[in-house]
């Protein structure tokens, strides 16, 4: 199966919290369907990115990256490689890239949530795959040169420093992880 098909089938399978969420989906496999070419950097249109948001949740924490073209603070994610099998597989391994930690574990049911957003042309579109990952006890962060600083934040404090759609990720995350419990 190639990450198209996986791509399309997870985009398939989710199902998000309200009608934005609903609306992006079905925007996300009409970009697939209409753009064979849809899940690389190279896609003019746009093309999916994968993230992840790294949790503690026992001192209810989450590692956030100042990143270094944006300059804001982020979770952990970025554009899908050759090599990657599955959306989760490509989330997991920029936050691990990004974060410096290994045997991040991704929360189970796939995606948390998905984000469009504008980009810089060439290309006009990041259609975000989110998911979220939790850190082991003790785990250290290490800075990437992708990142011009990691933070560890406060629950409480990630809206005061990062945009709303950070905000959303956390409340998605910590309500996927209250369920689980």
């Amino acid at each position: 199966m190639s990450l198209h098909d996986d791509a399309v089938g997870v985009l398939k399978g989710y199902d998000g919290d309200d009608a934005q969420q609903a609306e992006l989906r079905q925007a996300y496999l009409d970009h697939l369907a209409g753009h064979p070419d849809g899940m690389w950097k190279a896609c003019g249109a746009g093309h999916l990115t994968a993230s992840a948001l790294v949790i503690d949740p026992e001192r209810g924490r989450v590692l956030l990256t100042l990143h270094r073209k944006l300059r804001m603070w982020l979770q952990m994610g970025g554009h899908c490689e050759p090599q990657d099998t599955t959306l989760a597989a490509a989330a997991l391994r920029e936050a691990t890239e990004e974060s410096g930690i290994a045997g991040l574990r991704l929360l189970p049911g796939g995606p948390v949530r998905l984000d469009r957003h504008p980009i810089p042309a060439p290309c006009h579109w990041h259609l975000d795959v989110q998911y979220a990952a939790t850190a082991t006890a003790g785990a250290v962060e290490q800075i990437s040169d992708e990142s011009l600083d990691l933070r560890w934040f406060p629950y409480d404090e990630v809206e005061k420093v990062a945009d709303a759609s950070v905000a959303r990720l956390l409340e998605s995350a910590r309500a996927r992880l209250d369920a689980g419990r």
